[in-house]
């Protein structure tokens, strides 16, 4: 099975994911630094909807400029562009497999797609 990451890893529970995935022999990783190689708003808007979630239930508030900028309350466009302009906005990490996609906080959810 191949797995898709997208990681920080100066974030806890994304290494404590990675962990996870990388433990598991069966799972072929692949890791995105999401902030050096942020993804596209098409591709964002592709992992929320396979999550089941929308661009605003992925959006990182806590140690970001956010709610200052009003993105809580903005429509899915302008979150989507603000976390393409400014990646360090997509609350992290996001996972995808052929089985799904899970924004993975807490880590153990990935587990429901492997």
């Amino acid at each position: 099975m191949k797995a898709t990451i997208w990681h920080n890893p100066k974030c806890g529970t994304s290494r404590k994911t990675l962990a996870i995935l990388e433990n598991l022999s069966k799972v072929d990783v692949e890791v995105i630094e999401y902030l050096k190689d942020p993804p596209t708003a098409d591709k964002l808007a592709q992992l929320y909807k396979d999550a089941g979630l929308t661009p605003n239930e992925g959006l990182r508030i806590r140690g970001t400029d956010a709610a200052e900028r009003g993105l809580p309350d903005a429509d899915a466009q302008t979150v989507l562009e603000a976390m393409v302009a400014d990646p360090i906005l997509i609350e992290r990490p996001l996972v995808e497999t052929d089985k799904g996609v899970r924004l993975c906080r807490p880590q153990d959810t990935v587990l429901e797609i492997l």
